[in-house]
């Protein structure tokens, strides 16, 4: 059974065979901090193997899904020492992994802003539900980064690749109306109905056929897990090497300063 208790920057609740998993930074924007990031990359494997629920729902605390990576720690690794690579490839292996192997199918209910790393994940549950305020987004070239946490992988998958790159060269945000009607996600809802509406959706595939639905978003995800396997690295290489720029150190300098970068285009920092 999953124990709630090794978590502190997750939240559970459970309605019948149906388990919520909120993040639960909700006075932060639910950004992705340095525990959450650790905890995001076990709570799958542990949410597959708790023996009482069929359905998983992952949601946010307050108005925001994820407002993205934590530019606090960004800059305090800038400052005292970046982590090395092997151990960020593991960390998002696990990430991404977990969610594509977990056999149970895991719906996204987007309450709000999903950017960044919040975005990536979101969409690679296998249903996303949003509400009408909520935006998608990858800014990570807005900060000088490349896209390492799994938005390089997905967004081209859902929305074909012309879209998807100048979602991702640019980092411009769509609102979810937009989202729904080219693909990137499953449904968007009005804020009034969207809690009932994702309620009424996780109870009718937990009263599902268990093993045919747990096989059947399987074989769809072996594609993925697949592509996924073949390009972590070098996600995660290029996103590291790109900490190394100078662009990189004044776009986390510009957003904590709350101004528009000035990039110069040098590779070293």
């Amino acid at each position: 059974m999953l124990d709630a208790a090794r978590y502190e920057t997750l939240a559970f609740e459970r309605a019948d065979r149906v388990l919520t998993i909120r993040i639960n930074l909700p006075e932060r924007l639910n950004v992705v901090t340095e525990r959450l990031h650790a905890e995001m990359g076990r709570v799958f494997v542990d949410a597959a193997d708790d023996p009482d629920s069929d359905v998983i729902v992952l949601t946010g605390a307050g108005k925001v899904f994820c407002a993205g990576g934590d530019l606090t720690w960004l800059a305090d690794e800038l400052e005292h020492g970046l982590p090395s690579f092997v151990c960020e490839a593991q960390v998002m292996r696990r990430i991404v992994g977990s969610l594509l192997e977990c056999p149970k199918p895991v719906i996204a209910a987007v309450n709000g802003d999903a950017m960044g790393f919040g975005a990536s994940i979101a969409l690679l549950c296998d249903v996303v539900i949003a509400t009408e305020a909520a935006r998608f987004a990858d800014p990570h070239c807005k900060v000088g980064l490349s896209t390492g946490d799994g938005g390089s992988l997905i967004w081209p998958q859902l929305i074909g690749y012309a879209k998807a790159k100048h979602y991702l060269l640019t980092g411009d945000a769509l609102d979810a109306t937009e989202a729904e009607r080219i693909g990137l996600i499953t449904f968007v809802k009005p804020e009034a109905e969207f809690a009932a509406f994702v309620e009424r959706y996780a109870a009718r595939l937990a009263a599902g056929a268990q093993t045919a639905i747990r096989y059947s978003k399987i074989t769809a995800n072996i594609p993925l897990r697949q592509m996924a396997a073949t390009v972590y690295e070098a996600m995660i290489a290029y996103e590291g090497l790109c900490k190394h720029t100078a662009d990189y150190r004044e776009g986390v300098s510009a957003f904590n300063e709350r101004r528009k970068p000035k990039f110069g285009g040098n590779e070293t920092g």
